[in-house]
């Protein structure tokens, strides 16, 4: 049968149809997945494996949780740069983002002779005006460049401690650069000498809160040594220094081996200094100490460019005669060498004159021995006095006529040294100097070798056998807490501290109260104390309270302002709950208006037993019943 012709249009076309939507169906899956497999790429090699693709038609949804705002806005941009833009929805979202953590707070503070500067940032809630206070007296009139940042949060643990620590070392170092962060302070500074470098640190160390963490690099000056002096011997005790001195530290490392190849054993130092009377002092020093060590025993002293080597008595003149040559060639051109050979003794010496001193460690000086005239006498007597006191000399001297032309000098050399001890003896003698004794002192060996080379001259033969003994601990000189504690209520006692009405700063008039107490507890050593402030009934006692906290705060930092060191110290505010006067009357009232300072006392452990011990002593009691019941069983059977 032969359809019509209408019907094979109509199915022709719905057959088309069906083709088209097929073809349609594949067309748009494809455009999806392309779309998608493209994003996904593009995502993934920017790092964003965070964020889920979805295609919907031509549609491209974005899920996923972004680190960032900017971390999500640059997914956007890499999707853009694959599909167009308005095909994109953008269902992403942003990580809540956690808490600003506070920032470092941290100041450095430079202080020279233009004055003070401060840098840093510190706490919104800090007393910021207290502190510029404290470096304006520092400063005595000269500028303080104040270029700190404030930011607002809690100040952390440790930053007052650090803060109070950094102005009390500021004011003992005129010339320094403190950095200060939460709970550390680091100082660098310079001192005037060696010595004023360990007090200085000592000071530091000493008035650092115990839980403060604190680094000291205190630099100091080289020393002028004049004269730039080394003095070498060797006896019977050994190689040792009395007095070494080096221009640099390669300098200094070559003498000491040169000692050590001498016979040296142990440690030894040598003072690095200025005042070098020639750059080829370390060679002169290796040939003087090589040239003693061949010789056998003996002493070498170089006094800036003056060199003497006494050997001991019975050493081969021919030995010491090669040796000398030897050393006067090798020595540069600016030294001069002046050797000296004692003479055998033939006969026993009736006794050469002799002049002794002794010391005491009492302080007590006796002089004996031989003089030259009464005017040396005399002068002796007076000189010993003026070093030593005048009632602590006591001169038993002898005129001796005849004796050698620099006998005064060799003398008054001699006890200028003994000066410097704390108890010894000196024997003078034609020849030689001979000084015993003990100092508190590290480098006084050094020191006296150095003024006896100056003062002697060329013939410089000294012996010297100095103790060190380490120095006394200082006396406590801290106020007894007790009695501190009653020093400031009698400093309140004539002038009260008091404060503007009805605010929490302190009034200017009480000023010079402050500097008492803050002087006073300078004295007292480190205390724990409480400041306490006291109100009227006046008002409500949440408003008191909160008003008497403030006030103890507020003196608290007016101490700390004046560099009085408070980690051991707290404010505490009691409102009107403590009156000591009737707050009926103006008078009373105003009695009760105070700050009241009180130490805080270790409590106490009462003695009486605890439930605890009470339940432990009775099971004892118990376990010693079951015992003995126990034995007298076995006992029985």
């Amino acid at each position: 049968m032969r359809l019509p012709l209408t019907l094979v249009v109509a199915l022709t076309f719905v057959l088309a149809a069906a083709l088209c939507g097929v073809a349609a169906s594949f067309a748009v899956s494809a455009v999806e997945e392309n779309s998608e497999i493209a994003v996904r790429r593009a995502l993934d090699l920017k790092g964003h494996d965070w964020a889920e693709v979805e295609a919907d038609g031509l549609q491209v949804k974005l899920t996923g949780m972004a680190p960032d705002e900017a971390t999500r806005f640059n997914a956007l941009s890499v999707v853009g740069g694959e599909v167009d833009a308005s095909r994109v929805i953008d269902l992403m979202q942003v990580r809540p983002s956690a808490g600003l953590a506070a920032p470092k707070f941290s100041i450095e503070i430079l202080r020279n002779d233009s004055g003070v500067s401060i840098i840093g940032l510190v706490p919104a809630s800090m007393n910021r005006q207290a502190l510029l206070n404290a470096l304006k007296r520092l400063a005595d009139g000269q500028q303080v460049a104040d270029l700190l940042e404030t930011a607002s949060y809690p100040v952390p643990d440790g930053w007052q401690d650090a803060l109070d620590y950094a102005v009390v070392a500021l004011g003992m170092l005129p010339r320094s650069k403190i950095s200060v962060s939460a709970g550390r302070v680091t100082v660098r500074a310079i001192s005037d000498s060696g010595a004023d470098k360990k007090r200085l640190e000592q000071a530091l160390n000493r008035a650092a809160p115990p839980s403060l963490r604190i680094g000291l690099d205190i630099a100091a000056p080289r020393p002028v040594l004049t004269p730039f002096t080394l003095r070498f011997l060797i006896d019977e005790e050994g190689a040792r220094f009395d007095a070494c001195a080096a221009d640099t530290e390669a300098a200094r490392d070559r003498i000491l081996t040169a000692a050590r190849n001498a016979g040296m054993q142990g440690n030894a130092s040598c003072t690095i200094g200025m005042g070098v009377p020639s750059p080829r002092w370390a060679k002169a020093a290796e040939l003087s100490l090589a040239a003693l060590a061949e010789l056998g025993r003996g002493t070498v002293t170089i006094a800036d460019a003056d060199i003497t080597l006494v050997v001991a008595q019975g050493t081969d003149p021919a030995l010491f005669d090669r040796v000398v040559g030897e050393l006067e060639t090798g020595l540069p051109d600016v030294f001069a060498l002046h050797a000296v050979l004692p003479e055998p003794e033939t006969k026993k010496s009736a006794g050469p004159p002799e002049f002794t001193a002794t010391l005491s460690p009492e302080g007590l000086v006796q002089l004996r021995g031989r003089l030259g005239s009464d005017y040396a006498r005399d002068m002796v007597d007076s000189y010993a006095k003026a070093a030593f006191g005048a009632t602590a000399v006591y001169t038993a001297a002898r005129i001796v006529p005849d004796l050698p032309v620099d006998w005064p000098v060799r003398v008054l050399a001699g006890l200028e040294a003994l000066a410097t001890l704390k108890n010894g003896a000196l024997v003078v003698t034609p020849d030689r100097v001979m000084l015993r004794g003990t100092t508190h002192v590290e480098e006084a060996s050094a020191e006296i070798a150095r003024l006896l080379a100056d003062k002697l001259g060329e013939n410089q033969n000294f012996d010297l056998e100095i103790t060190y003994e380490e120095p006394p601990e200082p006396e406590e000189t801290s106020l007894d807490p007790d009695r501190c504690e009653a020093l400031l209520a009698e400093v309140q006692a004539n002038d009260k501290i008091a404060f503007e009405p009805g605010s929490a700063t302190v009034a200017a008039s009480a000023s010079g109260t402050m500097d008492r107490i803050a002087d006073l507890l300078q004295s007292c050593g480190p205390i724990r104390l409480e400041i306490q402030g006291h109100t009227d009934s006046q008002g409500r006692e949440e408003m008191n309270q909160q008003l008497s906290q403030a006030r103890a705060q507020s003196v608290l930092n007016e101490l700390r302002a004046r560099r009085v060191l408070t980690a051991s110290y707290a404010a505490v505010g009691y409102g009107e709950s403590q009156p000591i006067a009737d707050n009926g009357t103006e008078a009373g009232r105003e009695a009760n208006r105070r700050i009241e300072f009180h130490l805080i006392r270790p409590e106490t452990v009462d003695d009486h037993t605890t439930a605890l011990e009470q339940v432990e002593a009775e099971q004892s009691a118990d376990a010693e019943a079951e015992q003995g019941t126990t034995g007298a069983a076995g006992e029985d059977q």
